[in-house]
């Protein structure tokens, strides 16, 4: 399927509510309250740094039938947080960005240049704070966006300035205390997580480990959503064999550009399938996932409900049914470990399929 295709929506809005967009940034753009109340779909609305927090929590606040909000900080603003004592904007960024004591007359260049357009830092403690304050307020709320970014680098300029990229990279090791900071504050509270890992394979996977080493049952306690997920089918694997607590969630925005997407679909555990729309605007949140519920429907052999009451033959899944128990796992969590696969299938046995042996692989 092209990445603009788009599938039909159906006529019953019953169905809709059913489904829920676990992934999308709708207060990057202007919030037309028409739209949201248009939008047909429940949507998980992503924080992503200090300055958007507020307009996540309001949105939720107006829109509580349709919003869940979600609070964190993304690794594309992670710079911004000092995880170090620092005495003044300079010294903090140059703590992160300048690898030597006699940087050449280029990078010094490129980083005062870039500096003007970088705020003030913001203490982790603080912004913890401000975290724990955000997801007690609302007992619906999820962690995220968080996570990892090897890709990224710094970009010159803010707000609605075209923005080109500076030379400089986020160090890993920095990241990494940014968002390990917060997933103690996810269990501790035990919220489920949507989390980003693009180009950083090795390293979220060895703190998946350390997490579930550091907390064992309570970190099973809550679920980890790995959204727009990029790893391969085998990766995925090996990853979903060690964790039954971890999802993944599928964004034609981003995971169609690919034909490796479907080969992950095939490969992932259908109790473990989530889909989202990753999108900025809430105006195509409705559409967007709709069309990923379809392209998992396709590749799993699942029927696409036209209603939501449809009677559907025995031994055939109904696809939103499907994806909104998945959901209700993710959100409550209290995975158990070797029988967390046992438990799922028993609950979910009345409308599955029996899967084929390549769909059941990574369950075993």
């Amino acid at each position: 399927m092209a990445p603009d295709h788009h599938f039909a929506l159906p006529d019953d809005e019953e169905l809709l509510k059913h489904v829920v967009d676990v992934h999308c940034h709708p207060t990057e753009s202007p919030i037309v309250p028409e739209a949201v109340r248009a939008c047909a779909v429940t949507v998980c609305a992503m924080a992503s740094n200090p300055n958007d927090q507020e307009l996540v929590k309001s949105l939720a606040l107006e829109h509580p039938d349709k919003v869940i909000p979600c609070f964190g900080y993304h690794p594309w603003y992670s710079h911004w947080i000092a995880v170090r004592p620092f005495s003044s904007k300079e010294d903090h960024y140059r703590q992160l960005f300048i690898e030597t004591d006699y940087p050449n007359a280029a990078i010094l260049s490129d980083f005062y240049r870039l500096l003007e357009f970088l705020p003030e830092p913001f203490p982790l403690s603080e912004l913890l704070s401000e975290l724990r304050t955000n997801l007690t307020s609302f007992p619906n709320a999820m962690l995220g966006e968080v996570g990892l970014d090897r890709a990224m680098k710094v970009r010159y300029g803010s707000g609605d300035q075209p923005r080109k990229l500076s030379s400089f990279h986020v160090p890993i090791e920095h990241q990494i205390s940014v968002l390990e900071a917060q997933l103690d504050l996810a269990v501790e509270l035990e919220r489920p997580v949507s989390l980003h890992s693009v180009q950083s394979q090795a390293v979220t996977l060895e703190l998946l480990a350390r997490m579930q080493s550091k907390y064992g049952q309570s970190w099973r306690n809550i679920s980890i959503d790995m959204h727009s997920c990029g790893l391969s089918a085998e990766t995925w694997k090996l990853l979903s064999a060690a964790h039954g607590n971890i999802f993944l969630s599928l964004s034609t925005v981003i995971n169609s550009r690919s034909p490796a997407h479907r080969k992950l679909i095939a490969q992932c555990s259908p109790d473990r399938l989530l889909v989202e729309s990753d999108y900025n605007d809430i105006s195509f949140s409705t559409q967007r996932t709709w069309d990923m519920v379809n392209i998992i429907a396709g590749v799993k052999e699942w029927r696409v409900e036209k209603s939501w009451n449809e009677e559907l033959e025995e031994g055939v899944a109904g696809a939103v049914h499907i994806l909104e128990e998945n959901w209700r796992a993710f959100k409550e969590g209290k995975h158990e470990d070797k029988n967390f696969q046992t438990r799922r299938k028993r609950r979910l046995r009345d409308f599955f399929p029996r899967p084929n042996k390549d769909e059941d692989e990574d369950s075993a």
